[in-house]
């Protein structure tokens, strides 16, 4: 456990045999980020206990180009990490274990986290499987020190067979950062005052919200770190962050009053796949878009949410993305709308001959969209499709998505790499 005091005699990371300074009174916002470590690999571990101690990867097989979705930290001295290609992973820990990705296991086990979370307090913003924002600022649901709430957070969740770290300050970006600093199963605290000297000696990339080509720019300018960035002029970076170069700059100094989001809103709803051998025909993308464009209208059911907007996301051979998007005039959940629609974009992201790896289609634009229809007509028109679809999705909530097949998807059997993304099956 590490601490960052506010006085010259804590200005540096301090350990838990500090008395003094575990008893000073939180003085303002407390916000915990807790993140599961290497969760995946850690439920596998789990699951099967003889893998513990030993190198696990959970990923794509190597021999169809899938890619790692995280590691276990004995895979990781390896130096093998999430995103990585399985091929690369595999070449580095030769012994490793592999594990085909559980996702419904995953997340029930993440549910179980939440809820430990959620009885702490119920100003919880979870921001993916494995991560979450809690406000446990005193006196508001909870009369608790933060750093008692965090210590307590990690045994129940130890208790469940995986481990978290956590940070704790007054922020959303302090915390993001402090729980970074010390896993797995660390507790780092920055207490209120401190956030600029803590902040001041990183990276510029450790902070959310700055990427690979932003942080180039930003070096380029001669600023390598939060406090370069911290004191540079709100106009010298507006090149590089628009807008929000003055929020930016804010946060580099540890100023961040965004408040805890207890109903995230979605934004869209997607599903990729990669293939093992590229599909290089219009005929195979069409299949591919069949494929995926149904697990999305399925998702969108499953939770009664409808989109106006469809997007395609195709990834060459050389690695490079391309992307086309179109709006529907009306909110649908029906693959049988928005599959076409899709089909139809592939004369704007696709080059003929071109080597296809990934297929992905995405839904979007949740807001109340026009969706006044030509009761009748449209009612015909799909009248054959929806009973179909139905019936499929009743098959498949008793039996599990793959009690039943479509052409489509025996099709493309054969050329899946296993590789699936962290949301897919799932809100």
């Amino acid at each position: 456990m590490t601490y960052w005091g506010t006085s010259t005699r804590y200005n540096a990371l301090m350990t838990f045999e500090q008395p003094d300074i575990l008893q000073r009174p939180w003085s303002d916002r407390a916000i915990l980020l807790v993140d599961l470590d290497a969760f995946f690999a850690s439920v596998e571990q789990l699951d099967h206990p003889e893998w513990r101690g030993k190198p696990v990867i959970v990923g794509g097989r190597a021999d169809r180009r899938g890619v790692v979705s995280t590691c276990s930290y004995e895979a990781r001295k390896f130096g093998v990490h999430s995103a990585m290609a399985s091929a690369t992973a595999e070449r580095l820990c030769p012994d490793a274990i592999w594990a085909p990705p559980q996702f419904e296991r995953y997340h029930e086990m993440s549910r179980a986290v939440m809820d430990i979370l959620y009885a702490e307090s119920p100003l919880l913003e979870q921001v993916s499987i494995d991560e979450a924002f809690l406000d446990v600022t005193p006196g508001r649901f909870t009369g608790d020190d933060p750093v008692a709430i965090a210590t307590r957070i990690q045994q129940k969740v130890a208790e469940l067979g995986v481990t978290c770290s956590i940070g704790v300050a007054s922020s959303k970006t302090v915390a993001k950062i402090a729980s970074d600093l010390d896993k797995p199963q660390g507790l780092t605290v920055v207490y209120p005052g401190s956030e600029a000297s803590f902040l001041s000696p990183m990276k510029v990339r450790v902070m959310s919200g700055i990427g690979k080509q932003s942080a180039k720019r930003l070096e380029a300018m001669g600023i390598r770190t939060l406090g370069d960035l911290a004191t540079a002029s709100v106009d010298s970076l507006r090149p590089v962050f628009g807008v929000n170069a003055q929020k930016m700059q804010e946060r580099a100094r540890g100023i961040d009053k965004r408040s805890i989001e207890t109903e995230r809103v979605r934004k869209s709803v997607s599903h990729e796949r990669t293939f093992a051998s590229d599909l290089v025909t219009r005929a195979e993308i069409e299949d591919a878009i069949d494929y995926v464009g149904s697990l999305v209208g399925r998702r969108l059911r499953r939770k009664g949410l409808t989109g106006h907007t469809v997007t395609l996301k195709l990834r060459y051979s050389d690695l490079s993305i391309h992307s086309a998007q179109q709006g529907l005039g009306r909110n649908v959940d029906d693959e049988g709308v928005f599959i076409p629609v899709a089909k139809r974009l592939i004369d704007e992201a696709w080059h003929e001959g071109e080597g296809v790896r990934l297929v992905g289609v995405g839904i979007s634009g949740f807001d109340d969209a026009d969706e006044q229809l030509d009761l009748f007509a449209e009612a015909e028109a799909r009248q054959d499709s929806n009973e179909v679809i139905a019936a499929a999705d009743k098959v498949r909530d008793k039996f599990g998505d793959g009690a039943l097949k479509f052409g489509r998807e025996l099709k493309l059997k054969a050329k899946d790499t296993g590789t699936r993304g962290m949301n897919d099956g799932h809100l």
